[in-house]
C-alpha cells in the first residue's frame, strides 16, 4: 500500500519552495500522483535530508516571517475539539495499520501452515521449491530495509505536521494554505494572503458562506447567522467559524480588485516611521470587529483633523489588522504635514476604501520583475509581500530605482533576497538618463515575452518603462502600472 503525501506538505517536509518542486516536476526529477508524492519516490528524490532533524526548516521560516512582516504565529496548539478529532483519526490511521499486519500476519501462518500440508506428499523438486519461497520469506521479513529508518522518520514528521496544521484547497482559484495553531479557515486564508469573501468576520453577517467539497471540519466558534437546512445538507459553513479537522477542499469565492466594496473605518496610529526628511511611514491598526479588505498594490484615503489624503498602502493583505502606508512629504500635502509633525501614536484616523486595480494576476506562474520609481516602492512592496505570501511566481526582481529619498527600506529588501532563493533585488542610483537606465534593465531579459512586469511611479516613469520594455519583447497585456502621481 503506497502512501502518498500533498505536494505542499512535501515542500515543509523538505525545507524547499513549492515553485522548486514544481521545476522538480517538470523537468521529470519528481514523479507525482494527482499532485500528491509516493513516499518511495520523496525518499528518492532527496537522499540528503535529515528526516529527524527540522531545526534548518525552523531557521529558513523564522527569516521568512521576519523577512515579510507577517505576524509570527504564536505556537499554539489547535482548537482542543479540532486537536481531539485529529488525535482519535490519528489513533484510527494505527489502529487500521495494526489490524492489516495482524492480517498479514495470519495469512503467513497459514501460508505456512499450507507449506508444510502440500510438502508432506510432494516431490524432491517441490520440496526443495516450498522451501526456497519459505526461506525467502523469512529472511525478507526478519531483515529490515535500509530505508526503513527513514520512511519511519518521514511519516512520524509528516503526521506531527497533521496534528499541527490541515492542508486546504480552495475551488475553483486553487489557491492552497495551510491553518495552523488555533486559526480558523477564514484567518487561515486571509494570513496567507487568500483574500476569500467576507464581511464582519465573527458570524454575524454570512457573507463568508462556502461549501465543504471533502474533509472534515469542526465549529470552534458560536455564530449568530443561521445556515439553511439545505446548505447545511449541502455541506455549507462559515469560514469564520470553522477549522479543518484533516486536509480540506473548500468551494469558495476569492475577491478581485473589482470585487472588493469600498469599507469607511476608524483605524489607531501604532507608529509613526519616519525613514528620512522625504518620506515616513504610518502604521495602523483596524478595529478587530472591522478589518479592512484589500489586495496588494491598492491605496486608501486618510483623514485626520480635517485634512485628507490617497496613498498607496505598503503591507500586505496578509497581516491581519495591521496597515502600512508610505507618506512622501509634500509641502502641499496637508495630511502629510500632520504625520511629520503632529500625528501621534494612539491618535485615531479616518481610513476610506481601498480604491485601484493595480494588483497581482493571481492566474499567472510567470516570472515577474517588479520595477519601484521612488517612493512607488510602497505598493511595490505591498505586491512583493503578497505574491511571497502566495507563493506564486517562478521568480521575482526588484528593481528600485531610487530618487531623493534613496533605497529607505534597502534592508528589507536585502532581507527578502536573503530569504528567498528565487527572489533577486537590484537598487539603482537616481538616473540622469533614465531611459539609458531602462534600456539597460530590459536588456538583461532577454526572454522578456516570458514574464509579467509590475511598475509603479509617475505617470510620465510608467510610460517611458513600458515604451521601453514592450520593445524589448514584453507583452503588452502582461504590463502592469501603477500610477502615484500627487
Amino acid at each position: 500500500m503506497s502512501h502518498l503525501i500533498p505536494l505542499s506538505r512535501v515542500a515543509r517536509l523538505v525545507g524547499q519552495p513549492r515553485h522548486a518542486l514544481q521545476e522538480m516536476i517538470r523537468s521529470g526529477s519528481l514523479a507525482t500522483f494527482d499532485g500528491m508524492v509516493e513516499l518511495d519516490e520523496l525518499l528518492r528524490a532527496f537522499p540528503e535530508v535529515k528526516w529527524d532533524d527540522d531545526a534548518e526548516f525552523r531557521r529558513v521560516t523564522e527569516i521568512k516571517e521576519k523577512a515579510f512582516a507577517k505576524r509570527v504565529l504564536e505556537r499554539a496548539l489547535p482548537d482542543k475539539a479540532v486537536l481531539a478529532a485529529r488525535l482519535t483519526e490519528l489513533g484510527d490511521d494505527y489502529a487500521a495499520a495494526k489490524a492489516l499486519l495482524m492480517h498479514y500476519g495470519n495469512v503467513l501462518a497459514w501460508l505456512d501452515e499450507k507449506i508444510e500440508e502440500i510438502d508432506e506428499d510432494a516431490s524432491a523438486e517441490t520440496h526443495h521449491a516450498l522451501h526456497s519461497v519459505r526461506a525467502f520469506l523469512l529472511r525478507n521479513l526478519a531483515e529490515v530495509p535500509a530505508e526503513a529508518a527513514q520512511a519511519q522518520a518521514v511519516i512520524a514528521k509528516e503526521r506531527i505536521l497533521k496534528i499541527m496544521s490541515a492542508h486546504v484547497t480552495i475551488l475553483p482559484s486553487g489557491h492552497e494554505f495551510f491553518v495552523e495553531g488555533n486559526d480558523t479557515l477564514l484567518e487561515a486564508a486571509l494570513r496567507n494572503g487568500v483574500s476569500l469573501n467576507y464581511g464582519c468576520s465573527n458570524g454575524n453577517c454570512g457573507e463568508c458562506k462556502a461549501r465543504v467539497v471533502s474533509g472534515e471540519v469542526k465549529k470552534v466558534h458560536a455564530h449568530d447567522y443561521v445556515l439553511k437546512d439545505a446548505d447545511k445538507e449541502a455541506g455549507v459553513i462559515l469560514l469564520c467559524a470553522y477549522a479543518p479537522v484533516n486536509d480540506v477542499v473548500v468551494e469558495a469565492n476569492v475577491a478581485g480588485a473589482r470585487d472588493i466594496p469600498v469599507q469607511k473605518l476608524a483605524a489607531k496610529v501604532k507608529s509613526v516611521e519616519v525613514f528620512n526628511p522625504h518620506i515616513a511611514a504610518l502604521h495602523i491598526l483596524a478595529p478587530r470587529s472591522q478589518r479592512l479588505r484589500y489586495l496588494g498594490g491598492q491605496s486608501v484615503e486618510l483623514a485626520f483633523d480635517g485634512m485628507r489624503g490617497r496613498y498607496a498602502i505598503a503591507s500586505c493583505p496578509c497581516e491581519d489588522r495591521h496597515i502600512e502606508v508610505q507618506i512622501p512629504h509634500r509641502t502641499d500635502d496637508a495630511f502629510a504635514s500632520a504625520v511629520f509633525g503632529t500625528l501621534r501614536a494612539g491618535d485615531t484616523v479616518g481610513v476610506e476604501g481601498p480604491f485601484g486595480e493595480f494588483a497581482l494576476d493571481e492566474d499567472s506562474p510567470r516570472p515577474v520583475i517588479f520595477l519601484a520609481f521612488g517612493a512607488g516602492f510602497a505598493p511595490i512592496k505591498s505586491l512583493v509581500q503578497h505574491a511571497m505570501s502566495l507563493e506564486l511566481a517562478e521568480s521575482m526582481d526588484l528593481h528600485w530605482v531610487a530618487d531623493e529619498a534613496g533605497h529607505y527600506q534597502d534592508n528589507l529588501c536585502r532581507a527578502w533576497a536573503d530569504a528567498l532563493d528565487n527572489f533577486s533585488y537590484l537598487p539603482h542610483a537616481p538616473a540622469a538618463d533614465l531611459d539609458a537606465l531602462l534600456g539597460g534593465i530590459a536588456q538583461d531579459y532577454p526572454d522578456l515575452h516570458r514574464f509579467d512586469v509590475y511598475a509603479a511611479g509617475t505617470g510620465a516613469q510608467l510610460e517611458q518603462a513600458r515604451r521601453r520594455f514592450v520593445d524589448a519583447g514584453l507583452h503588452e497585456a502582461r504590463w502592469f502600472a501603477g500610477a502615484q502621481d500627487g
